[in-house]
């Protein structure tokens, strides 16, 4: 249960902060300040619903694409977050196609370096304490 509850405390800073970056590298990438949490919490939801499906989907269907899924889930979840009022507003290819590798990119690294910085608390605290 607590590796459960850190999972989804690693996928909401991720995604906070990737949608943070995104807004702040791209002109045409707008998060309204009232809807940031909304959008943090839909994009976070949406992954985690949509990755698994599309993975499933891909493997059955078109196995060649199974590299993409985590892109492919990630710009559904920013269409997804973007249908919400007051979170985000994309304008224009350019910036989706920018703003789904942006967040694909820091989704996938901070998932992984805060899931290394926690496996490494464990094992020090596990050391520590026989």
């Amino acid at each position: 249960m607590i590796r459960f509850l850190i999972n989804i405390a690693i996928s909401l800073i991720t995604a906070a902060v990737g949608l943070l970056v995104t807004s702040w590298i791209l002109p045409d990438f707008h998060l309204d300040a009232a809807g940031f949490i909304v959008a943090v919490l839909v994009f976070t939801i949406a992954q985690a619903i949509l990755a698994p499906f599309i993975f499933n989907m891909a493997r059955q269907y078109a196995s060649a694409i199974l590299g993409g899924i985590g892109l492919v889930s990630t710009f559904v979840a920013l269409l997804i977050a973007s249908l919400f009022p007051n979170g985000i507003r994309v304008d224009g290819i350019v910036t989706w196609i920018l703003a789904t590798l942006i967040m694909w990119i820091i989704t996938a690294l901070g998932t992984w370096l805060l899931g290394l910085w926690w496996l490494k608390g464990r094992v020090e605290e596990r050391r520590a304490n026989p």
